[in-house]
């Protein structure tokens, strides 16, 4: 991390201090009153903090360098995508994968081996890929940022997706409120229900699904 910083231009009593807060950490856990014994920190930067944040996205900056295929970062999530028709596009993808299991295993970063391969479009060559000699499973469906994607595009998944936990949440409303006044109803909608029937709905055009949504709040007489 430090010499990360030092490339970014981070030196003098500035590298110090952080430096500082870096070394000689320990930690233990406590279980049910227990203390267990301290050990020894020797990687990561404390959790929930401001910097440890910063960090991490200084410290992965450099993961698509002198890729050829295009890479999407965001916070500890990486997609890799390219167009595949024959055999050297599919070598090109391989290469990304193998030169960012090098960047991780030079870095001290693993990447998770969940990671999962999907083949979108309608004419699609369904080659194989492996990171550290692990073939990545192949998925029809996967959800990034509260979106469910899927292989052949269309939003079905995620217009379902988001209308079962609608109707969960108003479930949860009608069991727990008794008294079902327009003003609360319409507010505990507003807050619990919407927000789900809305996030990213520009990119799922959902609106349908929307309309269809807008009826599941039973809102008694004024």
């Amino acid at each position: 991390m430090i010499e990360k910083l030092q490339k970014h231009g981070i030196g003098g009593r500035l590298k110090c201090v952080i430096e500082s807060w870096l070394a000689n950490r320990r930690q233990r856990i406590c279980i049910k009153g227990v203390m267990s014994g301290w050990m020894r920190v020797l990687s990561g930067v404390p959790q929930g903090s401001v910097l440890g944040a910063l960090f991490f996205l200084v410290y992965i900056n450099d993961l698509d360098t002198g890729l050829i295929n295009e890479l999407l970062k965001f916070a500890d999530d990486t997609k890799v995508f390219g167009k595949v028709t024959d055999g050297s596009d599919r070598e090109s993808i391989q290469e990304v994968l193998n030169r960012l299991v090098n960047w991780a295993d030079r870095w001290k970063m693993e990447f998770n081996v969940k990671c999962k391969l999907m083949h979108v479009g309608r004419d699609k060559v369904n080659f194989k890929y492996t990171m550290k000699g692990n073939t990545l499973q192949e998925t029809s469906l996967e959800k990034g940022l509260g979106v469910v994607i899927s292989n052949d595009g269309k939003t079905l998944s995620q217009c379902q997706y988001v209308y079962n936990k609608a109707i969960r949440i108003k479930g949860m409303i009608n069991r727990t409120i008794r008294y079902k006044e327009r003003r609360i109803m319409v507010r505990l909608y507003k807050s619990l229900v919407r927000p789900h029937l809305e996030y990213c709905v520009s990119a799922w055009s959902g609106f349908c699904m929307v309309r269809k949504a807008l009826g599941l709040i039973e809102i008694g007489p004024p």
